[in-house]
């Protein structure tokens, strides 16, 4: 494994509260030296990184690959190359693949596919039950052997509260996270938020008592079991007061929301325009207003992309028709860089939503840069502008919400365990 030196960056971590420019020497797949100039390093390969910064690499908490199952859409190779392009070094995949994520044997063919690809390392997730049918306790114990750091019951919720309870209880014998999905699926039957909005364009609405009913319930649950559990992709002002109560009861309950959520509502939509087509649905301001509240209030500690590529078939059609969901690994970095820029949160904080939060939920060893941890990192250029444009997107689904968007940063190397995955075209 090569010896690299990155030079004269801006060392940023989200952990330490480190902000200084330094040096970081890396051997044997770990951060060996750190700060200040570091001469007695005899490096393989050295990174000039003056004007630009180091961060930990990403550690996105969602992203779907469409592998196995899916590949006209996306796959494990072109994700995870489009990943560290964007300085994304941990993919958490949910098990709603087909199979399912619900046996050793699936989580190792897609360990292996990720293995191979030599790209962003991909975390996957364990089904809580069997097929994600809500029926069955998975088998967690295998799971866990087989590289599984949480189980999750992949978008799908466990109408059944005994079931749920039991897997709830059942994982945490593991001490395994529990990763659930915050809404009732038979208030859920619609596009768009429920609204002005959805009535102006004739379609279906989606409550926030969808998510409400959903996430009570499983507090409720959460309550009476000893599990750590995680709420993904909150979308609304209720939810988020919801869950600020629940916490100052249960503190070992954590949220995220992705990232669109905290820039876009359902007015831009407006056109009938089906990138928009996202689920959980995009809502109004004052949900948009209180979901980035929360984050700042650390209420939700963690961001994701919610990364669901689609094919151009699957978006073509009249907006109720098409498929949910939208691309956002290209994003991520940029996004979570705007709310900085636009006084949402502290530099360090932001970092810490997108590495440090996440590595601490799945223990996952990146998400901080120390002497001793692993050298997943990323060199990001602060002032590089770029547009998002389906032709400067890496991930294979053209799908974003934020193509036209100008964005004033981006990863130029990218390294996973010591690895470079990801520099700069030649010229």
């Amino acid at each position: 494994m090569s010896r690299i030196l990155i030079s004269n960056g801006r060392l940023i971590d989200p952990a330490s509260g480190l902000d200084e420019i330094g040096d970081v020497a890396i051997a044997d797949g770990r951060i060996v030296r750190l700060g200040g100039q570091i001469e007695d390093f005899t490096p393989d390969r050295r990174i000039d990184a003056s004007g630009q910064w180091v961060i930990p690499g990403l550690i996105d908490l969602s992203a779907r690959l469409r592998e196995p199952g899916a590949t006209r859409k996306a796959d494990i190779t072109s994700e995870s190359r489009a990943a560290a392009a964007a300085g994304i070094t941990s993919l958490v995949m949910p098990p709603d693949t087909t199979p399912v994520m619900d046996t050793p044997s699936v989580v190792e063919l897609v360990s292996h596919r990720a293995d191979i690809t030599g790209a962003a390392r991909v975390v996957p997730l364990g089904a809580l039950t069997r097929e994600l049918a809500g029926g069955q306790l998975s088998g967690m114990a295998g799971l866990a052997a087989a590289g599984c750091p949480a189980l999750s019951d992949g978008g799908r919720p466990i109408t059944d509260s005994l079931v749920l309870r039991r897997a709830l209880e059942y994982a945490s014998t593991f001490s395994l996270p529990c990763l659930l999905t915050p809404v009732d699926p038979c208030l859920a039957q619609g596009c768009l938020n429920e609204g002005p909005t959805a009535t102006r364009l004739g379609l279906p609405g989606i409550p926030a008592a969808a998510e409400t009913a959903g996430l009570g319930r499983q507090l409720a649950v959460a309550g009476a079991s000893r599990a750590r559990v995680h709420f993904g992709r909150l979308s609304s002002a209720d939810g988020a007061r919801l869950l600020t109560t629940a916490l100052g009861e249960n503190r070992r309950l954590t949220a995220d929301v992705a990232i669109h959520q905290l820039f876009l509502t359902d007015q831009d939509a407006m056109e009938y325009d089906t990138r928009f087509h996202l689920d959980p649905p995009l809502r109004d301001i004052i949900d948009r207003e209180a979901l980035r509240q929360a984050v700042a209030d650390r209420v939700i500690r963690i961001i994701c992309s919610d990364h669901q590529p689609h094919d151009q078939d699957a978006k073509d059609g009249p907006f109720a028709s098409t498929a949910p969901g939208a691309s956002g690994l290209d994003t991520l970095l940029a996004l979570v860089l705007r709310l900085v820029e636009e006084e949402v949160l502290p530099l360090h904080r932001a970092l810490a939503t997108v590495t440090l939060e996440p590595a601490r939920l799945l223990g996952l060893e990146g998400g901080r840069i120390d002497e001793g941890a692993a050298a997943d990192l990323v060199v990001v250029d602060p002032v590089a502008p770029w547009f998002c444009t389906e032709e400067s997107l890496r991930s294979r689904g053209r799908n974003s919400p934020f193509l036209g968007w100008e964005f004033s940063a981006r990863a130029t190397h990218t390294l996973v365990a010591g690895r470079l995955v990801h520099q700069p075209d030649p010229p």
